[in-house]
Order: C-alpha cells, then structure tokens, then sequence
C-alpha cells in the first residue's frame, strides 16, 4: 500500500542506533549533555500543547530537570533524531496534587490531565490516545515507542525462566536475569486488522464496553504456529461466522495499548450471513459504501466511526476513497 506510512505512529526519520545501547559510558556522556528525556507518567507523555487547539509536541527535557527527580529506574534510550541523542523515563512515582480519578486512568480514553509543578501552564501529562493525531510523524514514534517499552518493563520485573527479580540492560531494550542468566527482550504481540469486504459492503463489528454506537473493523491476535491470512480468515469466522477466502496485506501500525503491532489486511467474504460469538463481540453488521460516508460525515443515526488514528480508521478512509492500492 503506497500510502501505509501515513497511518499514525507508521515511522519517521528515528535512528534507533541500536548499536549505542551496549555503551552505557557514552550514553551517560549523552545525557549530562543535555540529551532530550521524555517523561511519561503511568503511561502519559508529557506533552506541549492542547489537542483541542491544534499541533502539540512533546516535551523532552534535561536529564536534570525537577519532572525527572521522580524517577525510579534511568532513563532508557530511544535513538537519535537529526544527530540528538532522545530517551525516555519512567516517573510514576510523583504523586499529583490535585486527586487522581483512578476509574479515569487505563480507561478506553483517558480525558484527565496532570500537569507537574515544574513545568508550564501549556505542558502536562496526557493520555496518548488523545494526542496522537496532534503529533507530528517524528514525536509520535518516539511516544509510541516510550510508552511500549515502559509498559514493558513494569510488567517484566521478574525472570520468566526462574522467578527472580531481573534487571533492565542494553539501554532498556533488554532485562537479564542474574540468577539463572537469562536473556528476555521487549514483547509486541502481532495482530490481525481486517477490512472485510463483499462487493461495496464492509464488515463491522463492536466489542463491549466502546463507546456508544462505535464500530471498528474486526480485530484479533494471531496465534503460535498461525499465518498472518488464517489468522484473518479464524478471527473472521470465529467473531461473525462469516467465510473468507483472498487476503492481501495493506498496512501496519505499532499500537502502544499496551504493546501490539497492528497488521492491517483486507480480505474478500465468501458469505454473507451473520452469527456473532458473543463472548468475542458484541455486534456485526454490513455497511454500505455510501452508508459508510455518512459515519464518516458524522451524520449516521446508528454508527460512529473508529477512532481517528487508529488504523481501523485510515483503511475505512482508504476504502472510501479508492486508496488501497
């Protein structure tokens, strides 16, 4: 697909110069240097700007910075833009002044704000969710990335071989286990995105808990020993009943919610008839070509469309505007 690295968080110019993560001397040079350090707090960047208003940026600071006084753990490395040496850290141990809604937190959009006593009025701690399209291609690479790895490393603290504590190395792109010396590396776990269509209808589905009226495309993790096509057409019949038979890869996108890579395919349906599993999903229906702009329009009784920046969104709009190719 020609146009697949438009999708959000689909790639920038990030040197991830993973050759530098063995050389913690010249990293620690980087860093009194005034290497950039993305704080990210429970999973929020800290970010410069109101998605409300327009454009924002993230907001990288000085290894000394008061925000970064929190941190547990050092900063891991991310790679170089332009030259510049870019981490992130981990400083989810300040506690907000103001109380923190913590039904808000993990939700499916996190709309709460926390802004840190050493920054500015215009910075705070956002739900990536809801910046990510105000990101450019760069910032929104370098948040994707941070905020996988440091998921990561939150919920890797032990060694999955022995049970012991295991310990962040190579920059943070590893954790080593001194017990057993054991080697584990940063999960992403693949799966498959399907824009499933029948002539000048596509398939949708919902899962509990969205939103009201949203519907996506259908979804669903590929299994060990598995294709990326059977993948597509299991997940398909499993959630619909609905048979599949061509199936072409399109697009993929890193999904940091908390740590999978999107692989966007469409496929061509043999059937039509609809039987849901409602223990995957909570409803599936065809929609239109034509149907399917008034979702986009905002205009449709019954359908809001998948969430902006979400791949799901960037292959309906390439459906609809004849960009698949």
């Amino acid at each position: 697909m020609r146009h697949a690295a438009e999708v959000t968080f689909g790639g920038s110019d990030l040197d991830r110069a993973a050759g530098e993560r063995r050389d913690p001397g010249a990293l620690a040079a980087e860093l009194a240097a005034g290497a950039g350090v993305l704080p990210l707090w429970r999973g929020k960047p800290l970010v410069s700007g109101d998605p409300a208003e327009g454009p924002c940026r993230l907001a990288l600071l000085p290894a000394r910075h008061g925000v970064l006084t929190d941190a547990d753990e050092a900063p891991l490395f991310l790679g170089r833009i332009e030259g510049r040496a870019v981490f992130a850290q981990d400083v989810s141990g300040w506690d907000p002044q103001e109380p923190v809604d913590e039904a808000q937190i993990g939700a499916f959009l996190d709309p709460t704000v926390q802004r840190h006593p050493d920054t500015d009025d215009t910075t705070a701690f956002r739900e990536l969710r809801a910046v990510m399209t105000q990101l450019d291609p760069r910032d929104a690479e370098l948040a994707a990335t941070a905020r996988a790895l440091l998921n990561w490393h939150r919920s890797h603290g032990f060694c999955a071989r022995c049970g012991a504590p295991s310990e962040i190395a190579e920059a943070g792109w590893q954790r080593r286990c001194g017990a057993c010396g054991a080697h584990h590396f940063p999960r992403t776990d693949p799966v498959v995105i399907m824009l499933i269509t029948r002539g000048e209808r596509v398939l949708l589905g919902r899962s509990p808990g969205w939103p009201e009226g949203m519907f996506s495309l259908l979804a669903g993790f590929v299994e060990p020993g598995e294709t990326i096509e059977a993948a597509v057409r299991r997940e398909v019949f499993e959630e619909t009943g609905v048979a599949v038979g061509a199936v072409d890869y399109l697009a993929g996108q890193p999904w940091p919610f908390p740590a999978s890579l999107m692989i966007g395919c469409r496929g061509e349906a043999l059937t039509d008839e609809i039987e849901i599993d409602p223990d995957e999903i909570e409803a599936a229906r065809w929609v239109t070509r034509s149907e399917m702009l008034t979702v986009f329009a905002g205009t449709h009784p019954e359908i809001r469309p998948a969430r902006r920046g979400a791949i799901a969104h960037f292959l309906l709009e390439a459906w609809l505007a004849d960009r698949l190719d």
